[in-house]
C-alpha cells in the first residue's frame, strides 16, 4: 500500500505547466493509492466545467470546479494517458485575492464517502486562516479513512495549532483505522510545540515507524508564513497513523533527487503492509 501527501503550491509556482507535467508523470510512475494534495488551487474567474466530470466526487455543494483547478487537470492527463484517479476537492479561502485554495484527495480506487471538517476558529472564506480536512473512504480500502490537512502554526494567538490539533482528535474517535496526510506546519525538530502534542496524543509518525528512510526535510529554505525558517530546513509535511502500523518505507519525493522539484514543498510518500480487498 503506498500513500503520498504534496502542498502543490498549484499555479503560484513559477513554471507551473512544467511542473504539472512533472508531478503527472511522477505520479504514473510510482501510482500511490492515495495522494493527499494541499494548496490545491483554481482561479476564481476562470470558466466553470460543465457536465459530469469522470472520477470526481463531489464533498460540498461550494465545490465548483473550474478549468484550471489543479487536481482537475492532473486527473485529466492521467486518465488521458492510461491511470485513472478519483478525486475529490473541497475549497477552504480565498488565496492570494484571486484563488480558490483547497484540498484534494485523489485515489486509485472510486471514492465511497467523504468526511469534511473544520478544525479551525475561522470558518469563513475570505479569511486566510481558516483551514478545513477533506478524508474519504475507498472501495479498495473500506475500513480506512484518508485525510489531507493542512493546519495553521504553533504559536497563532488568534487560530493556534493547538485547538485545532484537539478538535480533529475529537473529530476521528468515531473512526477506528485514520491516515492524517499533508501540511501541519509543525517541524518535527522543534520541542515543547506541535509535534510533541501530536506524539503525545498517541498518533503515530510515519517517519518514526519506517524501516527504511530516504530524506527527512520538506521545506528546504524560507516560504510563506515561514520568514524565520531554519536554513537547515523543516519536516512540516507528514503522514500520521492512529494505530501503529508496519511502514516498510519512507521517502521524501519531488526534491530534486528523488523526482523533479514542483512546489515550495517536498513531498512524502510511504509504503505500509497492507492487504487490497
Amino acid at each position: 500500500m503506498k500513500i503520498m501527501t504534496l502542498n502543490t503550491h498549484s499555479l503560484i509556482e513559477e513554471n507551473y505547466p512544467r511542473k504539472l507535467c512533472d508531478f503527472v508523470s511522477a505520479i504514473r510512475a510510482e501510482k500511490p493509492h492515495i495522494i493527499a494534495l494541499q494548496e490545491v488551487n483554481q482561479t476564481a474567474s476562470a470558466e466553470e466545467v460543465s457536465g459530469s466530470i469522470r472520477g470526481y466526487v463531489q464533498c460540498s455543494e461550494n465545490a465548483v470546479i473550474r478549468s484550471d483547478n489543479h487536481v482537475y487537470k492532473a486527473a485529466e492527463i492521467l486518465r488521458k494517458t492510461g491511470t485513472e484517479y478519483y478525486w475529490t476537492w473541497l475549497p477552504v479561502k480565498r488565496g492570494y485575492d484571486k484563488y480558490d485554495e483547497g484540498i484534494a484527495v485523489m485515489s486509485l480506487s472510486p471514492i465511497l464517502e467523504t468526511d469534511v471538517f473544520t478544525p479551525s476558529r475561522n470558518d469563513d472564506y475570505g479569511n486566510w486562516k481558516t483551514r478545513k480536512i477533506i478524508g474519504v473512504r475507498t472501495e479498495a480500502f473500506p475500513d480506512e479513512w484518508f485525510f489531507s490537512v493542512h493546519f495553521g502554526w504553533w504559536n497563532d494567538e488568534d487560530d493556534p495549532f493547538g485547538e485545532q490539533w484537539i478538535k480533529t482528535c475529537r473529530h476521528m474517535k468515531k473512526y477506528e483505522n485514520v491516515w492524517l496526510m499533508g501540511d501541519f506546519n509543525c517541524p518535527a525538530e522543534a520541542r515543547g510545540e506541535g509535534y510533541d502534542m501530536m506524539t503525545l496524543s498517541y498518533w503515530h509518525d510515519s517517519f518514526v515507524l519506517a524501516e527504511k528512510k530516504h530524506g527527512s526535510v520538506t521545506v528546504s529554505g524560507r516560504i510563506d508564513g515561514w520568514d524565520s525558517a531554519d536554513e537547515k530546513g523543516m519536516r512540516i509535511d507528514q503522514i500520521w497513523c492512529r494505530k501503529k502500523e508496519i511502514v516498510t518505507d519512507y521517502q521524501v519525493i519531488f526534491d530534486g533527487s528523488n523526482y523533479p522539484v514542483v512546489s515550495d514543498h517536498y513531498g512524502v510518500m510511504i509504503d505500509y503492509e497492507r492487504s487490497i480487498v
